[in-house]
């Protein structure tokens, strides 16, 4: 069947919804639209959520559903659940709100099948460029839309922006800012007074970091909002390209998620001293991501207080474009890049754009 065939047929079929994730952004979204279903009329009807362990269909109770599957015991079979599922239509939409290395791989079938993907799961477009690049071919060949705009600022408009000025012919130069909204609220909060390590466990609790936060902590979030961004402006940047300078050592990297837990007090000595380090010099501590066209970086830098990037607080993302169209004032997005919610409504923002 033709692609022009499977999306006429698609137009006559209500559009589903299918949700990969129900962690505290899966659970933000199945709560958000619940409050939304009823104001919205096109939102698209549930078929099913899953999470590695169940998959369960939502005819009636979507908290129920939730719940169920939030509780489920471990999943027997080598397939996920949701491998095994109701198989998707064209024109259904799959949110992936995992971290999922697996799940990610599964977003170029989806795409080539005319199933649209909608997702905060990083890891398409921000890890192999391999993937990247078989995504961008799946969605051409199957005319599938894909909504990444969860994955760099919880829906601030990055990657709009930088499409939007490639598509007007505008060449991009550099990019650089504050991309990790737990990181901005860590180093915003952070005054020497208090351990390190009791404000990464605060941010944790409060859903502002990644489910284990070695992800923020390493520099591998940031280096993964990087890729995605410099392949939006049409740089096909390689993630060893990215020299990242990790807040977390080699050996509690190797730890687990408990291990590493316990020995979190570790970081608050080398923090302290780059602090006071900092504080003598005037200036503030700010975890900045930067690429252009002789590569990026990501890593702990000592600001002068009067430096942009020290404004704004919270877990506000500012991240400053520079090209052909702004060579000296960058154009300046910032907004909150953190949190379930922000999060979550990008994610619903992006399904109803695609259904309308």
């Amino acid at each position: 069947m033709s692609t022009v065939v499977q999306l006429a047929s698609a137009r006559r079929r209500a559009p589903r919804l299918a949700l990969l994730g129900t962690g505290v952004v899966g659970t933000a979204f199945v709560g958000r639209y619940a409050r939304l279903r009823d104001q919205l009329q096109r939102l698209p009807d549930f078929a099913w959520l899953a999470n590695s362990r169940s998959l369960q269909t939502c005819d009636s109770d979507l908290a129920a559903a939730l719940e169920q599957a939030r509780q489920a015991p471990a999943h027997a079979s080598v397939l996920p659940p949701w491998a095994e599922a109701e198989s998707l239509h064209v024109g259904d939409v799959v949110v992936d709100a995992t971290a999922s290395e697996t799940v990610a791989d599964w977003h170029a079938e989806w795409l080539s099948r005319g199933i649209h993907v909608v997702t905060a799961n990083k890891l398409g477009n921000g890890a192999a460029l391999v993937r990247a690049q078989a995504i961008h071919r799946a969605r051409q060949h199957g005319g599938a839309h894909y909504g990444d705009s969860a994955t760099v600022g919880a829906g601030l408009p990055l990657l709009r922006s930088l499409r939007a000025l490639v598509a007007g012919g505008d060449r991009i130069h550099r990019v650089e800012g504050i991309l990790s909204g737990s990181l901005a609220w860590l180093f915003n909060h952070y005054d020497g007074a208090r351990p390190f390590s009791a404000l990464v466990r605060q941010a944790r609790d409060a859903g502002y970091t990644e489910p284990d936060p070695r992800d923020d902590l390493s520099g591998e979030d940031v280096r993964r909002k990087l890729l995605i961004l410099a392949r939006a402006a049409g740089i096909e940047l390689q993630a060893e390209q990215v020299r990242v300078e990790s807040l977390v050592s080699a050996e509690l990297a190797a730890l687990s998620v408990a291990e590493f837990d316990a020995r979190l007090h570790e970081l608050d000595a080398p923090l302290a001293a780059l602090f006071a380090q900092a504080e003598q010099a005037g200036a503030k501590l700010r975890f900045v991501g930067r690429f252009e066209g002789d590569g990026a970086s990501v890593g702990v830098q000592a600001l002068p207080e009067s430096h942009p990037f020290c404004a704004g607080g919270g877990t506000d993302n500012r991240v400053a474009i520079y090209s052909d169209r702004y060579p000296e004032q960058p154009l300046v997005v910032q907004g909150p890049g953190a949190g379930a919610e922000v999060t979550a409504a990008a994610l619903l923002d992006d399904v109803l754009n695609i259904v309308s």
